[in-house]
């Protein structure tokens, strides 16, 4: 007499099981937006837009103002306001190029 194992035979996909992997995956995409953890990569390239527009910025913004306030001082107007200005404009670029050559982290 031969023995047969009265295994079990391979069925196949469960629409159950598929819908609930389904709805697993869209409720951790929703958990993911909740709490703010999106495409990191994407918010890296955000922030270095603003760092860069913040460079463009307060650079030159921040030249003049310590060069109006040192030609308030000592009344040489305009000529620390624009020396200021046109160095701020300098730093601001170098920090710009700076910025764009850094290697990226891996």
């Amino acid at each position: 007499m031969a023995q047969e194992d009265p295994g079990q035979e391979p069925i196949g996909e469960d629409v159950r099981i598929a819908s609930l992997q389904q709805r697993i995956a869209k409720a951790e995409r929703q958990e993911q937006v909740r709490v703010g953890k999106t495409d990191e990569k994407a918010d890296e390239n955000n922030r270095l837009g603003n760092r860069v527009f913040a460079e463009l910025i307060g650079g030159p913004a921040g030249g003049a103002i310590v060069g109006g306030f040192l030609d308030y001082l000592f009344g040489t107007r305009p000529w620390l306001l624009l020396a200021f200005l046109f160095l701020g404009i300098i730093v601001a670029f170098r920090n710009i190029i700076r910025i764009s050559t850094k290697r990226p982290e891996q």
